[in-house]
C-alpha cells in the first residue's frame, strides 16, 4: 500500500492559492517574503519549474541541503523535485514564476534544451544591462497575468518559455553554477530522464534498455564510461536519493518512505538503504540530527 504524499510537497493547487484557475502563477518576492518573514521553509514541487529573478538585495538558497548565497542582481531556476528554501535580506525585491513543467513542452522538446531544464540553475554576478530584457518579460508576464485580455492563457505561456529560454541561454556561461554538471552523453541524458519518471516502479535494467532500443549490456557499459556506475547503479541511486530526501526534510515514517518508494517490505527497504549508504534509514536519520550526515544533494 502506498503512502500519503509528504507534505513536504506543495502542489500547484497551492502555489497559485487565490487563483486556482491559473496556467501558472505569479507574485514579486517580496509578498511571500513578508509574509513568511524573509524565511521560506524547505519544500518541493512535483512537475513545476521556478523561476525567480532576484533585482535587489540577497538570499541564501538551500538546494537539497546544499546553501547558495546569491546578491542580487541574479537568477535562479530550481528544477521540479528539487527541495528548496530561501532565506531572503529584508527588503529584497524581485519577481518569480512557478509553472507547471508541462508548460515549456516547446522547450522540453528540444534535446539539450529539455536535458537542461532537467537541472537546477543559478545565476549570479549579471549586470543590470543583462537583466533588462528579463525584466521586460516579467513586466509583460505580470500585466497579462493581473489582466483579462483575450488570449490571456496563450500569452502567459508564450511569456514563460521566453523567460525559461533566457535562463538556459545563460546556463554554463558566466556567472553559471549548474546544479550538477550536465552528462554529455545523449543515451545517459534519456536513460536518466526515464529513470526519473519511474523509478518508484523497481523496473530492471533491460526494461529500459529495450524502450532506448539497446542491449542492457551496451546500456551499463555507456553509463560506466559516462558516470563511473553502471545503469543498475544509476537506478538504485536515485532510489536511494529520494529516500535520503524524505528522510531528511519529512515527518514520514520508514514504513511510509518504503511504500513511497515502492517498496512492498519496509524490512526489505532498510536493508537495500543499509547496503547503500552504510547505515539504516533510522540510523541516517540519527546521524542528520548530530550533524554527521548531510541531507542528499541535487541529483
Amino acid at each position: 500500500m502506498k503512502a500519503s504524499p509528504s507534505p513536504l510537497i506543495v502542489p500547484f493547487t497551492e502555489v497559485r492559492h487565490f487563483r486556482p484557475q491559473d496556467c501558472l502563477h505569479y507574485e514579486p518576492i517580496d509578498v511571500r517574503g513578508r509574509l513568511h518573514h524573509w524565511t521560506i521553509p524547505a519544500h518541493r514541487h512535483d512537475g513545476l519549474h521556478q523561476f525567480q529573478l532576484l533585482s535587489r538585495g540577497s538570499l541564501v538558497a538551500i538546494l537539497d541541503g546544499e546553501r547558495h548565497a546569491l546578491r542580487a542582481p541574479a537568477a535562479l531556476m530550481v528544477a521540479p523535485g528539487v527541495v528548496h528554501g530561501f532565506v531572503y535580506d529584508p527588503e529584497s525585491a524581485g519577481q518569480q514564476v512557478t509553472v507547471p513543467s508541462g508548460l515549456l513542452g516547446a522547450i522540453a522538446a528540444h534535446a539539450k534544451l529539455g536535458e537542461q531544464l532537467r537541472h537546477t540553475i543559478l545565476l549570479e554576478n549579471r549586470s543590470r544591462e543583462d537583466l533588462k530584457s528579463c525584466e521586460a518579460l516579467y513586466a509583460e508576464l505580470e500585466q497579462e497575468f493581473r489582466g483579462s485580455q483575450p488570449g490571456r492563457t496563450e500569452a502567459l505561456q508564450a511569456l514563460v518559455q521566453l523567460i525559461g529560454l533566457w535562463f538556459l541561454r545563460r546556463d554554463s556561461g558566466e556567472g553559471s553554477r549548474r546544479q550538477p554538471q550536465q552528462l554529455r552523453d545523449a543515451l545517459v541524458q534519456r536513460y536518466r530522464g526515464l529513470i526519473e519518471q519511474h523509478f518508484r516502479q523497481h523496473h530492471q535494467v533491460h526494461h529500459y534498455s529495450r524502450l532506448l532500443s539497446v542491449t542492457a549490456d551496451h546500456l551499463s557499459r555507456v553509463c560506466r564510461g559516462a558516470t563511473g556506475m553502471g545503469a543498475l547503479d544509476l537506478l538504485h541511486e536515485r532510489l536511494i536519493l529520494e529516500a535520503r530526501r524524505m528522510l531528511a526534510y519529512t515527518p514520514a515514517t520508514i514504513a511510509e518512505v518504503a511504500a513511497e518508494l515502492g517498496f512492498d517490505d519496509p524490512a526489505y527497504f532498510s536493508r537495500f538503504f543499509s547496503r547503500s549508504l552504510g547505515a539504516s534509514p533510522s540510523g541516517y536519520r540519527g546521524l542528520l540530527a548530530t550533524g554527521q550526515a548531510l541531507p542528499a544533494a541535487v541529483p
